[in-house]
């Protein structure tokens, strides 16, 4: 099935996500092949929950109609007790059928990622 006109849409569905990041990449939200949706993200918060030491997150974007995976954050640094805004409201960027973000930080237990998005059908 093709990705819907969001002009004329019948299904907006809220969504958050929240998740560990370990060293290994984990896909963190999928649009599968055939879904009939359109994921729009509206917002990545990336959070380092160790006490004193920094950790670095990479995000990454795939893009099944190239076959492509593109960054959106390269080991980017997170200090200790902070939060790293990946992507915002204002920066939204949509999932196609077959794309995926997907994510990893250089040290297990330090960083947290909460998204939030839209399944648009």
């Amino acid at each position: 099935m093709a990705n819907p006109n969001i002009v004329n849409v019948a299904t907006i569905s809220g969504k958050t996500l929240g998740a560990a990041l370990t060293t290994s990449t984990a896909d963190l939200v999928t649009n599968t092949t055939s879904s009939g949706k359109i994921f729009k993200i509206n917002s990545v918060y990336i959070s380092n929950i160790d006490g004193t030491t920094a950790a670095a997150a990479t995000l990454t974007f795939y893009d099944a109609s190239a076959a492509v995976t593109y960054h959106v954050v390269k080991t980017v640094s997170v200090p200790a007790d902070s939060t790293l805004v990946a992507i915002s409201k204002n920066e939204a960027i949509y999932l196609e059928e077959g794309d995926k973000i997907s994510g990893f930080a250089d040290a297990t237990g330090d960083l947290e990622v909460v998204i939030s998005y839209e399944e648009i059908s």
